[in-house]
């Protein structure tokens, strides 16, 4: 492969990422895209060798090779879960070897813009970590608890009004069909001993006139108003019935949102606020690889030619 690649981690179908390498490949520069928890070792050959400047060797997936000490970005957007090796005792080492070795090496590359390193999206997405984040860089942020005491849980919601949701967003079923766990409101006399059972967040529910996903890239700001019907809490349970426009972030709130992704190493965050009627911008969570695309469309911005400069232009130019 000529010149240097920017690497895609992304699992088979991300319409995202391909909106991405689209506008790459507009504009020439080389792109390799795999999915390395799927991939290898099956389909990707690694052979990377260690010397005084860092990592180098190749990696090659199918026909098409990269030299790994000219590696310009790696975007991490959405790659497959490397395998835990649940089988026997020989599979579950070599899952682990795997993941370490090649997912070792990725993120150890000389020279190379993250966006974001796997690390620390990893460390990003712990809600406690954002929160007092936020509230470090400037923000404002719902009083909030995090507990397993069903008599603290119980006080919390007697004092205002309050939502509960979930402190990570992962895979859940009903019935053996997908479902989400969106936020929603809880009141003290839904409290029992089942709150004992795991952690739980509940926060004070901000009588909010609109939300905002504001979506940062290096240190751009985009940001997109979104209107729910009345007495919507969670925007997310009512897709077809949302409107968009675009909106300008107050400057005190880009700077704010800059340095919290400085505070985890991030180049990337989408963040949602709520917004109160006297404009208030109130911070709810930060997803450090979160969805951006149908914004794009919806509220007219440019966030796929945002990611494309990153990229092209690598760490020499932002680190």
């Amino acid at each position: 492969m000529d010149g240097r690649p920017v690497l895609v981690c992304t699992e088979f179908e991300d319409a995202t990422a391909d909106l991405v390498i689209a506008e790459l490949n507009r504009r020439r520069v080389p792109v390799l895209r795999f999915d390395p928890g799927r991939d290898f070792p099956a389909h990707v050959l690694l052979a990377a060798h260690l010397g005084a400047d860092g990592w180098g060797g190749r990696l090659t997936v199918g026909d098409r090779t990269a030299d790994l000490s000219a590696v310009r970005a790696l975007y991490h957007r959405r790659p497959s879960p490397y395998p835990t090796g649940s089988g026997e005792q020989a599979a579950r080492f070599a899952a682990q070897e795997n993941r370490r070795g090649l997912g070792g090496v990725l993120g150890a590359l000389p020279g190379c813009l993250y966006l974001s390193h796997p690390q620390a999206i990893a460390r990003a997405e712990y809600k406690p970590a954002q929160l007092s984040a936020a509230l470090r860089t400037g923000l404002t942020v719902p009083p909030t608890l995090i507990t397993n005491d069903p008599g603290e849980a119980k006080a919390f919601c007697a004092a205002q009004p309050t939502i509960y949701k979930p402190l990570h967003a992962g895979a859940y079923e009903i019935e053996g069909e997908p479902a989400g766990i969106w936020a929603a409101p809880v009141e003290a006399g839904e409290i029992d001993a089942a709150v004992s059972r795991s952690g739980h967040l509940f926060q004070a529910q901000v009588p909010k006139v609109a939300d905002v996903r504001a979506v940062v890239v290096g240190e751009e700001v985009f940001g997109a108003r979104i209107t729910a019907p009345p007495g919507v809490v969670d925007w997310r349970a009512e897709y077809q019935n949302l409107t968009y426009e675009r909106v300008s972030c107050p400057e005190e709130i880009g700077g704010a949102l800059v340095r919290f992704l400085a505070t985890f190493g991030l180049k990337f965050g989408a963040f949602d606020f709520a917004v109160t009627a006297d404009g208030t911008w109130w911070f709810l969570e930060c997803n450090p690889n979160g969805q951006w695309a149908w914004l794009e469309g919806a509220a007219g911005l440019p966030i796929t030619l945002a990611i494309a400069d990153l990229l092209e232009n690598g760490a020499s130019q932002h680190e």
